[in-house]
Order: structure tokens, then C-alpha cells, then sequence
């Protein structure tokens, strides 16, 4: 029974606060390319392929270098200034990967003009609002 309760979290399983932050990290970067679609008259719904080759490669870039950064570990969620610091990295890499992924020969798409520099410009400001809003909440209830 002292297992089921405990609050800390030794054998690297995610918690539910943990699950929760990257699914709605997923969600809010996701909604960005899409509403980024969107402005270029694309239709996500009449063209969900087209929609998937272009979220895809920057979720893999998010999931992996967000893991990598430490953006998941525990307690960076409460701390204001660490959260900014690892969001910020972990997004500016993962931009870059999923730049990368884009214009390799696996994803249909470029990077090329003022891309680079919307979609990880935008992508820092939804997520490190999101994440710094939260630190904000997450430390003043403790």
C-alpha cells in the first residue's frame, strides 16, 4: 500500500503532473503549426497528411530534446527561472531538429525564407508562456 501513495518518484515512471505538461505541450505546439497552416491557406482538416508532415518533425524534435534538456524532470515545473532556462534550450534545439527534419528527403517541406526564425520564435513564445505561467501557479502553491 506505501508504494501506491508515495510522492516521489525513484523508479523514473512519469507522474501525472508530468503526463499532463507534455500533453499539453503537444496540444499547444501542434495548435500553433496548425493555426501557422492555417495563415497560408492551408486546410488541415481537407488535408490532414499535409497537416502531420509538418507537425511531426517538430513534436520529434520537442519530445527528444525537451527529454534531453531536462525539461520533465522533477521540480524544474516549480522553479520560475529553471523553467525558462530549459524551455528556452530545449525549444531552440528542437526548432532546429525539426528545421532539419522538414528539409531532409523523410518529410515533404523546407525551410527556407523567414521560417526558421517564425516557427521557433512563436514556438518560444507558446511554450515558454505556457511553461513560465505554470512555474508561476506551480510555485506559489508550494
Amino acid at each position: 500500500m506505501d508504494a501506491a501513495v508515495r510522492s516521489s518518484n525513484p523508479g523514473g515512471a512519469l507522474d501525472r503532473e508530468t503526463i499532463a505538461l507534455g500533453g499539453v505541450d503537444v496540444a499547444l505546439l501542434t495548435g500553433m503549426i496548425l493555426v501557422g497552416q492555417r495563415s497560408h491557406g492551408i486546410a488541415p482538416l481537407a488535408e490532414p497528411l499535409a497537416a502531420l508532415e509538418t507537425v511531426i518533425p517538430f513534436l520529434v524534435g520537442w519530445l527528444v530534446m525537451a527529454a534531453l534538456a531536462g525539461v520533465y524532470a522533477p521540480g524544474v515545473s516549480s522553479s520560475v527561472t529553471r523553467t525558462a532556462r530549459v524551455t528556452t534550450v530545449a525549444w531552440v534545439a528542437a526548432a532546429n531538429v525539426g528545421l532539419i527534419l522538414r528539409a531532409s528527403s523523410l518529410f515533404d517541406g523546407g525551410a527556407t525564407g523567414l521560417f526558421p526564425l517564425v516557427i521557433t520564435g512563436f514556438g518560444l513564445l507558446v511554450l515558454g508562456g505556457w511553461r513560465i505561467g505554470y512555474a508561476a501557479y506551480a510555485s506559489s502553491r508550494s
